[in-house]
């Protein structure tokens, strides 16, 4: 394995923290929900289709695939997530679906060599990077002709707007930096402009485009009908201005076909 990015963030011995903070939550679920509503031709794809989760955590989202008749390669930096999304997966009957790896975004290219897969996912992973944009081309090429590739960031924009409603006004003229990181937050938070701009060097085609939690971060008090929300999420989720201000922004690209 390549050795990482100093900076790289890897969730090692806190997993369950992760999984309660992050999908046993109302934010997980509008996430699950965005992402399986855009990806849901390509769960039901009547063909098996060959798929690589980078960085794919406890395998949440892969699962799906799985559980349709797709093969799926999962890949994450720690063991602790590999080895949980493991154990998941076989208590859903879904193992022989699956191969597993321990690797950072960076080794994929020795470990796969010249593999390519119909399905490329990679969900929360470039925010952590310490060169999130050098990712780029690594999963491009993972990409088989005609195939697609999901890519979920966090919104650096949607970061701002919130911290503004909290009335974090310090943090936000800081530039949204702090002396000590949240063990949470992402390091490294993008613009959605500059990623759409860099995915033009590359021959995929924007398919859709849609804002994750657009207006669940911004509720105060916490309390509200959870069911009305996640309706209102799906409806507006590729609607400006409302895409703009979701604190993730998923993007499902086309790659051509050669």
């Amino acid at each position: 394995m390549t050795e990482r990015t100093p900076h790289d963030r890897a969730f090692a011995s806190d997993v369950d923290e992760f999984d309660r903070n992050i999908y046993a939550t109302g934010k997980g679920k509008v996430r699950e929900a965005v992402l399986r509503a855009d990806l849901a031709h390509l769960i039901q794809h009547p063909e098996p289709l060959r798929v690589l989760d980078v960085g794919a955590g406890l395998g949440q989202v892969n699962s799906w695939f799985a559980a349709a008749g797709h093969e799926v390669t999962h890949t994450d930096i720690s063991d602790d997530m590999v080895a949980k999304a493991q154990a998941r997966h076989h208590a859903l009957g879904l193992a022989d679906r699956y191969r597993y790896h321990v690797a950072d975004l960076q080794s994929l290219s020795a470990l796969l060599a010249n593999e390519t897969f119909d399905v490329v996912l990679c969900h929360a992973v470039l925010e952590w990077l310490a060169k999130p944009y050098a990712a780029l081309s690594l999963l491009e090429q993972h990409v088989a002709s005609g195939g697609w590739l999901s890519l979920m960031f966090y919104n650096i924009h949607a970061k701002r707007m919130a911290n503004m409603v909290y009335g974090n006004f310090d943090y936000v003229a800081n530039d949204l930096q702090v002396k000590k990181k949240v063990r949470f937050s992402p390091n490294h938070p993008l613009d959605p402009t500059a990623v759409l701009s860099r995915m033009q060097q590359y021959p995929l085609t924007l398919f859709c485009h849609s804002g994750v939690r657009c207006f669940h971060d911004y509720l105060r008090p916490p309390e509200f009908d959870f069911e009305k929300l996640l309706q209102l999420e799906l409806r507006y989720r590729q609607q400006e201005p409302y895409r703009a201000l979701g604190r993730y922004q998923h993007t499902l690209f086309k790659k051509e076909s050669l």
